[in-house]
């Protein structure tokens, strides 16, 4: 299990977004840590009211973009448009290629979020997008698929075998995940504080797992992980 800290992760800081990058990306490149599996970006953001990032282009990617706080206005040049609320979760698949927007629906607050791309199964996907809701209590002491390449429907479907994961935990709420042979993990506290098998990580904190067994997260106070099996 490797660990990285908070204050290990490359900081952006402008006038208009506060940003966390995970992999190499955009300004930040680091031929040591440009994926993870198929994991290739994996970045904490917050941008001011008002702003944004403006029309630009993708192409062979599954984008899931989970957002934290605040609300978000999504355009793309498929067609797909809407405000992405708190608790909601974006999949667009880019494939053969997309332009898409992504706003701060609001003028006044900030919006806090997740975005994440992963590398799909097979190039040459016609390009589509899907969002869905879920609640607070749906995340508690669970972990719940956001996002999944296999048979989960209460999830957005991705083009990779891999699933996202997500779960609310209080003081002393645990959950397990056993992880299969050949497979990965990747882990994120995204906020409070957790023990994950024995060891102890705080908000920021990441955890990259390619050894196969049973792990065990315990809240060790109010807080929300993300966990994501890769190939």
């Amino acid at each position: 299990m490797q660990i990285i800290k908070a204050d290990e992760r490359f900081h952006l800081e402008s006038d208009w977004l506060s940003a966390y990058w995970l992999f190499s990306f955009d300004r930040y490149y680091d031929p040591n840590n440009m994926s993870f599996g198929p994991l290739r970006v994996f970045n904490h953001d917050t941008i001011a009211g008002g702003t944004g990032f403006p029309t630009h282009p993708h192409r062979e990617m599954e984008i899931v973009t989970y957002v934290l706080d605040g609300q978000i206005a999504h355009k793309d040049s498929t067609g797909g448009r809407g405000i992405i609320h708190s608790g909601e979760v974006q999949r667009m698949s880019a494939g053969t290629g997309v332009a898409h927007s992504e706003l701060n629906a609001s003028e006044t607050e900030p919006v806090r979020l997740l975005q994440m791309w992963v590398t799909p199964e097979r190039p040459g996907i016609t390009p589509s997008y899907e969002q869905k809701q879920f609640t607070t209590a749906q995340r508690k002491g669970v972990l719940l698929p956001i996002a999944s390449g296999v048979d989960m429907p209460e999830a957005v479907k991705i083009h990779q075998d891999a699933t996202f994961y997500v779960s609310r935990l209080g003081d002393s709420d645990k959950v397990a995940f056993d992880l299969k042979p050949g497979r990965r993990a990747f882990f994120y506290v995204i906020e409070g504080e957790v023990d994950l098998s024995g060891t102890i990580l705080e908000s920021g904190d990441q955890a990259r797992l390619t050894e196969s067994g049973s792990m065990e997260i315990t809240g060790r106070k109010d807080s929300e992980i993300i966990l994501i099996d890769l190939p």
